[in-house]
């Protein structure tokens, strides 16, 4: 009878500084030691005092000693560590440890985590996940970078951020928001209202972000003076973009013709982000989306960049991922793939 032979077993100690009291690295109630051992199910993984102990498997032991290095990182500069932040590092740095897929993992989940954005009434935007930061850092690198990604990745949300960043830093002078009003057919001269009511249901969205970033009394007056324009898309044919900061929400609902148009506006110290997701194209039947079309034109054009987002990187309800997933799922089998 031969025997199976027994996995090897490994045993780390960490000791957690006496700066930072085990409730901001456990959680409240053992919340966060909870997430960790539900991700480790394997390893056994005990608190005494200030040392956590872990014993199991070589690899996943060692993950769990840099999971709380990266923990003990961000809680230094202050922030406080909650589940979400923990279920994603474990993702970060499981993801370093396969060799991050096509693209080596080489930023660490305390550089994404710790990334501050912008600072607005006494809340800070930063990125979630891996795919955010270089999201952002790519808005940072490039004069136009394409965000396409399913609902909840947070891709007009943090362009929107460096918008506002770059116009109150004085590296531009305006910030121009625009979306195809496409649910109208771009006729907004049937719909009741002045300009502005007809276009709202459709620019909404942008303005309530624009809520989140800035003090809400000083948006009309930036608005009059023309140092933030909200506008449906087509109103930008036949101008030049200067000194602006201009973001294309909903690109998927852009035909190829209003694509061109659009980025060819273009102007000298300008920057360009383009959102949307290329699942939830409302285009009247035989339209081709002209963010689908872009990416086979612009792909390896220099200075132009494409981020895509996954459902891992859906930062709303939890359940909003798996329904993203489930629906890729079944459009998947629909094509026959």
């Amino acid at each position: 009878m031969t025997q199976t032979p027994t996995q090897p077993q490994a045993r780390a100690q960490f000791t957690v500084p006496d700066t930072h009291p085990m409730v901001m690295v456990l959680g409240s109630s053992d919340s966060l030691l909870r997430v960790i051992e539900n991700a480790f199910p394997d390893v056994n993984i005990h608190v005494r005092g200030n040392e956590v102990s872990a014993v199991g498997d070589p690899t996943e032991v060692a993950l769990i000693q840099r999971l709380l290095a990266e923990m003990m990182l961000v809680l230094r500069t202050g922030l406080p560590m909650t589940e979400d932040a923990v279920e994603r590092s474990i993702a970060m740095l499981r993801a370093n440890g396969n060799g991050g897929g096509a693209e080596a993992v080489t930023e660490t989940p305390a550089e994404v985590l710790t990334q501050n954005i912008l600072s607005s009434r006494g809340r800070t935007i930063r990125p979630k996940t891996l795919n955010q930061k270089r999201y952002v850092d790519a808005i940072d690198k490039h004069t136009i970078v394409f965000g396409i990604g399913p609902a909840g990745t947070g891709k007009t949300y943090l362009a929107m951020a460096k918008a506002v960043q770059a116009l109150q830093s004085k590296q531009v002078t305006r910030i121009i928001l625009t979306r195809p009003a496409v649910e109208a057919g771009e006729r907004l001269g049937f719909l009741p209202g002045t300009l502005y009511e007809k276009i709202d249901p459709y620019l909404r969205p942008l303005y309530d972000a624009l809520h989140d970033m800035l003090d809400p009394d000083s948006i009309p007056r930036l608005m009059a003076a023309g140092t933030i324009e909200v506008a449906p898309l087509a109103y930008m044919r036949g101008r030049t973009l200067n000194d602006a900061f201009i973001i294309l929400d909903e690109a998927q609902n852009t035909s190829a013709e209003q694509m061109k148009m659009f980025l060819t506006r273009l102007g000298f110290d300008s920057k360009i982000v383009v959102t949307g997701d290329v699942t939830q194209v409302d285009l009247p039947g035989g339209t081709k989306s002209g963010l689908r079309q872009v990416q086979e034109i612009l792909d390896n054009v220099a200075d132009v960049h494409f981020s895509r987002l996954t459902s891992q990187d859906v930062v709303r309800h939890k359940l909003v991922g798996r329904i993203v997933d489930a629906y890729q799922k079944y459009d998947d089998s629909q094509n026959g793939l």
